[in-house]
């Protein structure tokens, strides 16, 4: 910039061209000034009788302050910049093979075959999406006899993953529920309060996870349920609870259905594991059909980025039973409108590889012994670690939590310096909070990561 202006200004003091007056000379000085200082703070510097100008731009967004790293994904830069042979990322939930390497289900692979074949386009969605994944969504969620689909009383929106088709309900709720209040439990998943927060949705939390059991807080947890204002949205998770991999239990399901039955609650499921939990799509959904099977009204956000492993496609959904075909058509051109200015319409791949999928009988039974497959590694090495560290660890500390948990997560009941010291002696990254992700944890390391983890607990306070 200071050179640029030293030029600038030497030009105009080169001697007048014969076009120029003067006067006209001046004039260019003047403007060329007024440009090059405009918004620029001015520095001068004295060598004996020489001086010197510069100029520094000051930016417009200079009161933008840096923002903090985020929590998940920032365990993964820190772990790439990490050296140590023996590191483990035990932060992001995203599926490792044994070898811990990322996978790709083959069935995703013959999907994408399908699409190449048909010469596929790539013409934009309507702003609900592929007409065809909607309709398999919904009817892999609820269940295809389920009454609901056969009334069309649910309205299905396309959305960006988990995470957009939360951010959707978020602004459906902030526009039509004023002042409604949504629940979450403590703890939850680490992009929950971000998305209410931006969508201007007032929220507070429900007791869910005891630390003295490293279980679930049941009593707490339909004490503060009663306790929110009526009509409040209630957030669940519909399976592997993230971060704890603790549910309930059916018996449990039950009461906390009745709970909000009896405070005129609204359910809104959070649905990120179907199949991918217990290697089951029906077992996986039977909270949601619990409540949908008493004619309750209820929001159910789904992702295929963990069953489908497909993470970078941003492929869910927003579906909200209503009690009539009526409502649903209503919320579901809401939904539309409130969807356009967002993002204005989804992407076709991932809707169309989801379509493919669960549209073809012999692909869908494919799809879900590959689903059992990852969901039984992810067993079998929760397994191994609670005998490693059973093994290993001699003061009598019972380890069993780490079996009553499902899911790729496990929360290890290890505080916030302990995480830290598993991170800075051991190598092994995840979130402050306890929590590891199974599904990036070998066999071949569970014997080192119980050595971790005995350690940081008994000897880090």
């Amino acid at each position: 910039m200071a050179s640029a202006l030293l030029s600038s200004l030497a030009a105009a003091s080169a001697p007048p061209s014969a076009s120029l007056s003067p006067r006209e000379i001046n004039k260019m000085k003047l403007n060329l000034a007024c440009t090059s200082f405009k918004n620029s703070s001015i520095k001068t510097k004295s060598f004996g009788r020489i001086q010197m100008v510069a100029t520094t731009n000051v930016s417009r967004f200079d009161g933008v302050t840096m923002a903090p790293p985020d929590p998940i994904l920032g365990v993964s830069e820190a772990f790439r910049a990490d050296t140590n042979a023996m590191k483990l990322n035990l932060g992001v939930g995203a599926y490792r093979t044994e070898e811990l390497q990322p996978y790709v289900l083959d069935v995703v692979k013959k999907a994408e075959n399908l699409m190449l074949e048909r010469g596929d386009n790539k013409e934009y969605l309507p702003i609900e999406g592929l007409a065809a994944f909607n309709k398999a969504t919904a009817e892999l969620l609820f269940g295809a006899d389920n009454p609901v689909i056969k009334q069309q009383r649910v309205a299905t929106v396309q959305g960006l993953s988990g995470t957009g088709s939360l951010r959707l309900a978020a602004a459906l709720i902030e526009r039509y529920f004023p002042g409604a209040k949504v629940v979450i439990s403590s703890p939850t998943w680490g992009n929950h309060k971000n998305i209410f927060n931006d969508a201007r949705v007032p929220w507070s939390e429900y007791r869910y996870y005891d630390p003295k059991t490293v279980g679930l807080d049941f009593e707490g947890m339909i004490s503060d349920i009663k306790a929110a204002p009526d009509g409040s949205f209630v957030l669940l998770h519909g399976c592997a609870h993230n971060p704890t991999g603790i549910d309930p239990s059916p018996q449990q399901w039950e009461k906390i259905a009745d709970v909000i039955q009896e405070k005129n609650h609204i359910p809104f499921f959070d649905v990120a594991y179907q199949g991918f939990a217990s290697g089951s799509l029906d077992a996986d959904a039977a909270s949601v059909r619990l409540f949908v099977a008493r004619d309750m009204e209820v929001l159910v956000a789904q992702s295929y980025s963990k069953n489908l492993g497909l993470y970078a496609e941003r492929i869910g959904a927003i579906n909200v039973v209503c009690s009539s075909a009526d409502a649903a058509t209503r919320v579901k051109s809401q939904l539309k409108r409130l969807a356009r200015p967002m993002y204005s319409n989804p992407p076709v791949h991932g809707a169309r590889i989801v379509a493919n999928v669960v549209g073809d009988p012999t692909l869908f039974n494919e799809w879900r012994a590959e689903m059992e497959m990852m969901a039984g590694r992810i067993k079998n090495v929760r397994q191994k670690l609670y005998d490693s560290l059973s093994a290993k660890d001699k003061s009598g500390k019972d380890w069993s939590f780490i079996l009553k948990q499902i899911g790729m997560f496990s929360f290890t009941g290890l505080n916030k310096a302990q995480s830290e010291h598993m991170t800075n002696k051991w190598h092994v990254y995840m979130t402050k909070d306890g929590r590891i992700s199974l599904a990036g944890l070998s066999l071949a390391k569970c014997e080192y990561l119980a050595d971790a983890v005995i350690d940081s607990f008994h000897n880090v306070s």
